[in-house]
């Protein structure tokens, strides 16, 4: 069931990313928004020239990470899932 709240921190968390992926895409590459648990874990998903690149552990750590807490705080981690 998704509540009021967790549709709101899932909305910042589109809202980040929206602001990071035109960097992302001027390199080939986007990220998806796949989740956001109900414990605080936002997990995405790289695309592109992303999916391969040596740099996408820095990219989501230092790039999207930061982005991501600073629109939802309440976030506890941002982790990285491969397609199933």
């Amino acid at each position: 069931m998704t509540t009021a709240a967790s549709e709101d921190v899932h909305d910042r968390v589109e809202r980040a990313l929206a602001l990071c992926r035109p960097y992302l895409q001027a390199d080939g590459g986007d990220v998806e928004l796949m989740r956001v648990t109900d414990d605080g874990i936002v997990e995405l998903m790289f695309q592109g020239t992303c999916v391969v690149c040596p740099m996408s552990r820095m990219t989501l750590r230092a790039g999207l990470e930061r982005a991501i807490l600073k629109a939802a705080p309440e976030v506890r981690r941002v982790e990285s899932v491969s397609p199933k």
